[in-house]
């Protein structure tokens, strides 16, 4: 049996809690858990479709204060591949007794947030984004929060707001961008626009005076401050890019801009299509996207923000604009959506940096480490017109590959190394590759894929109205689940493993997201006589895959058998 603590227990109607005895973290119901908060996060966003904010705000205060909200707060921020960064406080949970008095530690009363552990990241042009990096505890109580925040800013966000949502993504916002602009008598002209860092300079007065939520604690946060070269700065506007509640709060400050365009500039052909804080606007003429540039920047003002007067403009569509990695662009009356160039110059770039790091690597290092990057880039564009620039990806791969294998042996002539490096696989001839032994003791062929070997599927783009918290949208969301792809840093077998489940883990019943820490379970173990068949492996969580480890043998498969 788990060690039981004595704690909190939860009210099983309400998710409330009580002072009596609450068992470990492994004993925990992770299953229930997900649809107790997910029950509550219902009823809030009903309540906000029926405009009744006093309700909302009760059914905030309880699932801020249920022992299961706390759970999964804990769990998402132990769950993900930045747990294991610390904040100022050089603390991380990684043992479930840590996790255990993590939960009873989220408290309101006396919470006070530490400060943020400020590093940099280098950006693509060269320049660099601040990165604020909470405490654990704080990432916790910011994750509990969104639970409660969430329903609300998916039920008021605007319709063709595709960033930072549940259920959403680029290739939503490439498809609305589609539709506006294809058909013959669609909008010819684009506004361009670009927030001056919209993260860093949102007005916390505005944050305080229109977000719905508990003000105390969301002033607490803002105000935290940052630590860089061991002294205090203070905060005095902005939200924390690395701040769990951060992109919520920027979705917040964001949305009404598309209300604000269609009651002013009805009968324009005005659309906003808006990703995070990235946004195109299109429009009849130069005269209605003036219009609609000066109200966006009123509207920006009153948020502390504006657009940056060198990165936004106007474009003609047969001039075509970068959005989102891509190419929007008429070609002859015929509207494509290409990768854009400097998306596909920044690949290569990642390739070459790679292979630079790589110069004394072993050819299976090599390929173990492209692999991935080539699957991930490829499947983000493969919703486009991509196929003539994956052609050309794969040339310039190759030659890099080439050049990679000549230079670690100057003194051998070409064919020798084209025969060490380079196999015949098929039809195909030149293949980065090598045949090798499996465990198995058999021969096997493992190379590099080629961006070329990935179909060109259109994406379907999701509803503008659909909500994933109110009952009426559950069944389009469960179709929709069928069409998602596993993240692509996957290999084989966990790829095979999470199209099977659906990208569900079987033990908690939550869903395997990109970032979130993965293992593969054999049902019956191997030393019991299980096999390594797909019959007897699951994809679980890391945290799941502790807790079914954690119990018994006859516990742990019921464990599974009940999640699948």
């Amino acid at each position: 049996m788990p060690p039981c603590y004595p704690t909190m227990t939860v009210d099983q109607t309400t998710g409330a809690v009580t002072n009596q005895t609450e068992t470990s973290w492994h004993s925990i119901n992770w299953t229930k858990a997900n649809r107790e908060v997910k029950r509550l996060q219902v009823r809030i966003a009903k309540a906000v479709k029926e405009g009744r904010w006093g309700k909302v705000k009760a059914l905030q205060w309880l699932l801020t204060h249920s022992f299961y909200g706390k759970a999964l707060a804990v769990k998402r921020v132990t769950d993900n591949s930045g747990s294991r960064t610390p904040g100022v406080d050089g603390i991380t949970w990684s043992t479930q007794e840590q996790k255990t008095q993590a939960i009873k530690s989220l408290r309101r009363r006396g919470y006070k947030p530490q400060p943020l552990r400020r590093v940099y990241i280098p950006k693509a042009n060269g320049k660099q984004r601040p990165l604020g990096i909470p405490t654990m505890k704080d990432r916790a109580m910011q994750a509990l929060y969104a639970l409660a925040l969430e329903p609300v800013a998916e039920t008021t966000a605007d319709r063709n707001s595709y960033g930072f949502r549940r259920g959403r993504c680029t290739a939503d916002a490439a498809g609305q961008c589609f539709l506006a602009l294809a058909r013959a008598k669609s909008a010819e002209h684009v506004l361009d626009a670009d927030i001056s860092g919209c993260f860093d300079n949102i007005s916390h007065e505005w944050l305080l005076a229109n977000t719905p939520l508990d003000k105390g604690i969301l002033r607490k946060w803002l105000k935290s401050g940052f630590v860089w070269k061991q002294q205090l700065f203070p905060t005095h506007a902005g939200t924390p890019q690395g701040g769990v509640i951060s992109p919520v709060l920027a979705n917040i400050t964001l949305d009404g801009m598309e209300e604000l365009l269609a009651k002013h500039l009805r009968g324009q052909k005005v659309n906003l299509i808006r990703y995070a804080d990235d946004f195109v606007v299109t429009g009849k003429d130069e005269e209605t996207l003036e219009k609609a540039r000066n109200l966006i920047q009123e509207f920006l003002k009153e948020r502390g923000l504006t657009l940056s007067p060198e990165k936004t403009k106007i474009v003609h569509i047969e001039e075509g604009f970068d959005f989102l990695g891509w190419n929007i662009r008429k070609y002859n009356g015929v509207l494509l959506i290409k990768p854009a160039k400097k998306n596909v110059k920044a690949f290569l770039k990642k390739i070459r940096d790679t292979l630079r790091e790589l110069r004394t690597a072993t050819q299976e290092i090599v390929i173990d480490t492209l692999n991935p990057i080539i699957r991930g880039w490829a499947n983000y564009h493969k919703g486009q017109v991509s196929k003539e620039t994956f052609n050309r990806v794969d040339f310039a791969t190759w030659h890099k590959l080439w050049r990679w294998a000549r230079r670690r042996h100057p003194n051998k002539p070409a064919q020798w190394v084209k025969d060490k490096y380079f196999i015949k696989n098929g039809s195909r001839d030149w293949v980065f590759g090598m045949v090798m032994k499996d465990k198995n003791g058999e021969l096997r062929t493992k190379r590099l894929i080629k961006t070329s070997d990935t179909r060109i599927q259109r994406h379907v783009k999701i509803k503008a109205d659909a909500n994933p918290f109110l009952p009426e949208w559950a069944e389009y969301f469960e179709k929709r689940k069928k069409l998602k792809k596993a993240p692509a840093q996957y290999r084989r077998i966990r790829r095979e493993l999470w199209k099977k489940q659906g990208g569900i883990c079987p033990v908690c019943g939550g869903e395997i997201e990109q970032d979130m820490l993965t293992d593969i379970h054999h049902i019956l173990p191997k030393h019991k006589g299980g096999s390594d068949d797909l019959d007897n492996l699951v994809l679980i969580h890391a945290n799941c895959h502790k807790q079914v480890h954690s119990r018994d043998g006859q516990h742990s498969r019921s464990l599974l058998k009940e999640g699948l």
